[in-house]
């Protein structure tokens, strides 16, 4: 378990710089060591237009949000449609338009939930064109809505929050560029696949003829993890060999898969010039996150009685190259940052070991969460939480000197609320439909944690698969895509409203009566609002599925 401890330590201390790092390039002081990409910048305004000028109300920035968006997604679309026929793809049946359309809508919102593996459903130009360009643009999307909402928290008696097109290229450039680079280098390195080939045929021990499936698999590998995507490659995902070869490797990905997340809170921090507001976030998170290792690792670790042919730890389903430490805490990170990837088979946990990482995506993806979508999402709740302080001392709500009125509360409930409800209306509409029994291997208490998890992967963007459920099916690509798109935009409209509301507001003086949120009481209260909401969501579910798995296994 010391693993995990190490783990956070080494993001506490790189998350803190690219912190910093973030807020200046999203306010447009690019640091001298990085002016060499402003040419890429100034050529992509330019390619742009004029719309790459001047400041958005929240309605102007919405409509460029669902314009990109929308461009997006039928180009993802028709690329994949056709894949077949363009450079490449001899060999590959058409795809169905549901699997189409779900893998679009997938990749556009950030979800990368996949319907099918990659290496035999994809050619490599779809997996280059197509999805790496979306593993790019959608955490770019996440990253230009959130700075909206730190506008509107910083600044007074405004009506615009930004420009879009200059906040996505900011981050594209000067972040996520960078970074995937340097990531699919060490990557590359340790061995992953990174080739413009489509294969090459090998002998097996056995004297047989096999095929080795290769192509650009790093550099879309560093982008899933940094841009908390999560769609794989390779079928398998994190745990082949050829997408993640060493435990170097392994540790790259899994500290790629928080770390712009983690350095986001402290970015927040230094935006509202006062970092003990991004402590307040970082504490609650990593408490969220270490006692989430260490259930799933004592689960791995005590599991129940057929673990006993491999020891007293619960070895199937991991990769023997990581381990139980490994594979539990990439299990926590995964679900925590809306990134969804795996290194283990999350089907062969316990049911507590499985539960827990349900547990943090059903949160709604805010333990560091998906790169913006996660911290908006936490400080609606933080908003949510100052205003029942407020309530409980009869005193009018304030945050960082702005008064929390009836319309900041709507939103933020809004943001609350909507993965929520999408994810038990998700859990429902498959377990009434009458062929949800032919989808699943699995029956009783843990078929129905196949349903329910499926349900909450898809309604919180994150793509991670509980294995069992048969996801490539007209009725789950359709459902699948009407959750993705809910779950992610909904919650992008209102917390755009809620910035301009902010926006406008003046700035009241602080005095002696004003809610302190930095402190050890509120950093509880914060902690308590986040369960409570969760608890009572989801607690009957979970009864149905893991708990009642863990009381029946002998």
């Amino acid at each position: 378990m010391y693993q995990g401890f190490f783990f956070l330590v080494i993001l506490v201390l790189l998350s803190i710089p690219l912190g910093w790092y973030i807020k200046k390039i999203m306010q447009g002081e690019i640091p001298k060591w990085m002016i060499w990409l402003r040419p890429l910048e100034r050529l992509s305004y330019r390619m742009i237009g004029s719309a790459a000028k001047g400041e958005m109300s929240a309605k102007n920035y919405l409509f460029a949000v669902l314009s990109f968006s929308s461009c997006s997604l039928l180009f993802l679309i028709g690329l994949l449609m056709v894949q077949h026929i363009l450079p490449g793809g001899s060999g590959l049946e058409p795809i169905s338009f549901s699997l189409a359309l779900n893998t679009a809508v997938s990749f556009v919102t950030n979800t990368n939930w996949q319907a099918y593996s990659g290496e035999t459903t994809l050619s490599n130009l779809s997996q280059a064109l197509g999805l790496t360009v979306q593993n790019f643009v959608s955490a770019g999307v996440g990253l230009a809505v959130l700075t909206t909402l730190f506008r509107g928290l910083m600044q007074t008696k405004k009506k615009c929050l930004g420009n879009f097109w200059q906040d996505l290229t900011r981050g594209l450039v000067y972040l996520f560029l960078p970074l995937s680079f340097l990531l699919a280098i060490l990557l590359i390195s340790q061995g992953t696949v990174q080739t413009l080939s489509a294969g090459l045929e090998y002998k097996t021990l056995e004297g047989q003829t096999s095929w080795l499936y290769l192509g650009p698999a790093a550099s879309q590998i560093a982008i899933k993890q940094l841009g908390t995507n999560g769609g794989g490659f390779f079928g398998a995902n994190s745990a082949y060999p050829f997408e993640n070869p060493t435990l170097l490797s392994n540790f790259l990905e899994n500290l790629a898969i928080l770390l712009i997340p983690a350095a986001l809170i402290w970015t927040f921090g230094f935006w509202v010039k006062e970092w003990k507001q991004g402590r307040t976030i970082a504490i609650v998170s990593v408490v969220f996150v270490v006692l989430a290792f260490i259930g799933v690792g004592f689960s791995e670790l005590h599991g129940p009685m057929f673990s006993q042919v491999l020891g007293n730890a619960n070895l199937e389903g991991k990769e023997v190259r990581f381990g139980i430490g490994w594979s539990s805490l990439w299990a926590v990170a995964t679900t925590a940052a809306s990134n969804g990837s795996v290194n283990a088979m999350l089907d062969s946990f316990t049911s507590l070991g499985g539960a827990i990482p349900m547990f943090l995506m059903q949160l709604g993806e805010i333990i560091f969460g998906g790169v913006g979508s996660g911290l908006y999402g936490m400080l609606a709740f933080l908003l949510l939480a100052v205003f029942i302080a407020g309530l409980l001392v009869g005193r009018t709500p304030e945050y960082l000197g702005k008064k929390i009125d009836a319309f900041d509360i709507k939103m933020a409930s809004i943001v609350i609320l909507t993965p929520l409800l999408l994810t038990l209306f998700g859990a429902m509409a498959l377990t009434v439909h009458p062929q949800i029994t032919n989808w699943l291997t699995n029956t009783g208490p843990h078929g129905f944690s196949e349903v329910l998890y499926g349900a909450t992967s898809l309604a919180n963007n994150n793509g991670s698969v509980f294995a069992g459920l048969t996801a490539n099916t007209s009725f789950i690509n359709s459902l699948g895509s009407l959750l993705m798109i809910l779950s992610r935009f909904l919650p992008i409209v209102t917390v755009l409203y809620l910035a301009e509301n902010m926006v406008q507001k003046k700035r009241v003086a602080l005095n002696q009566g004003t809610l302190s949120t930095v402190s050890p009481t509120f950093v509880t209260m914060l902690i308590i609002v986040i369960l409570v909401i969760g608890a009572l969501s989801f607690l009957p579910a979970l009864a149905l599925g893991p708990i009642a798995e863990f009381f029946t296994i002998k």
